[in-house]
């Protein structure tokens, strides 16, 4: 599971550079688990992400029962531009 949230993660920061904003502007995020056992390794790489001057984004985070494409984990964000 950390390899595929360290991918879904390196995709939402170049999606976020390639918009012209990053990381540290995400002002909430929706993260979607297949399995909430998942929840303390994902939370572990989540936090690798978002460590600018220890202030995360506002966060939901919910299980469901499937994901597109056999995936185990999606994130979406807000951010600023």
């Amino acid at each position: 599971i950390k390899q595929e949230m360290r991918q879904v993660m390196e995709n939402l920061k170049a999606a976020l550079e390639n918009a012209g904003s990053s990381l540290e502007k995400v002002l909430k995020t929706v993260c979607l688990l297949k399995s909430i056992e998942d929840f303390a390794t994902f939370n572990e790489v989540y936090s690798e992400y978002f460590t600018v001057n220890s202030i995360k984004p506002a966060r939901v985070c919910y299980a469901t029962s499937d994901l597109p494409l056999g995936a185990r984990i999606e994130v979406e964000c807000t951010a600023f531009l």
